[in-house]
């Protein structure tokens, strides 16, 4: 799916442990503790203190962050390998975001000041972390970009290639997304209300396009979905 809107997505940045060297990786993991969630157990609440660094070794969650008058937007999602509330700990300012377990979830919890004193005399693991944040931002900045010029419809299509290419696993039937997002969470990751989001899909669903059931979304037609982003497909 090269050269679609949104090839830099939701989580398909390199994750922080695959920077590190094994010896490097091995010396953080071992100065924490594992930790296990559920799945929709909350690992990180937005606004509250910065208490520990948490590193995903199994699993998917969810980064959403919520406006004052609640609206919800789904940020990213992160995985195996990538590393959570590491920018609380860096600043000592409160949780930007919510991370919440999208399956069951295995972490290990690294307290804040061991975490950052191990950054103080580890400078490749220092700039490894520097090269995340900054591949993080530019992901996020070009991905606003290109929302910025797209319809609705056109950026729920480039999402929906996005999950499939990162988040995909190929079925009979088509490519059924692995992560269970509900319509909110959808809705959220492109700027639109619920029922928007739900209209498109019924939308989708009529032209053969997607198939849904509970929490699970498959999609038939990636060569639709590809037109309608590149709004070659009128609306």
């Amino acid at each position: 799916m090269a050269g679609t809107p949104g090839d830099e997505g939701l989580g398909d940045v390199v994750p922080f442990l695959a920077r590190l060297e094994q010896a490097d990786q091995d010396a953080l993991l071992g100065l924490g503790n594992e930790l296990a969630y559920a799945p929709r157990v909350v690992l990180i609440h937005q606004s509250k203190p910065s208490a520990h660094v948490l590193f995903i070794v199994q699993g998917w969650t969810k980064v959403t962050a919520a406006a004052a008058n609640g609206y919800e937007a789904l940020l990213a999602l992160r995985g195996p390998g990538d590393v959570v509330g590491e920018s609380a700990a860096l600043t000592g300012r409160t949780r930007s975001a919510t991370v919440t377990a999208l399956e069951h979830v295995r972490t290990v919890a690294v307290q804040r000041e061991r975490f950052t004193e191990f950054l103080a005399r580890s400078p490749a693991v220092s700039f490894a972390l520097l090269g995340l944040t900054s591949d993080r931002t530019r992901a996020a900045d070009r991905r606003r970009l290109e929302f910025a010029s797209m319809t609705v419809r056109e950026r729920f299509a480039a999402l929906l290639l996005d999950l499939a290419r990162t988040h995909g696993r190929r079925t009979p039937e088509g490519v059924e997304l692995s992560v269970p997002l509900s319509k909110q969470e959808l809705a959220g990751s492109v700027g639109a209300s619920r029922e928007a989001v739900q209209r498109l899909l019924k939308g989708l669903r009529e032209r053969g396009v997607v198939t849904t059931g509970r929490r699970a979304l498959v999609i038939v037609r990636p060569d639709v979905l590809r037109r309608i982003a590149r709004a070659e497909e009128p609306g």
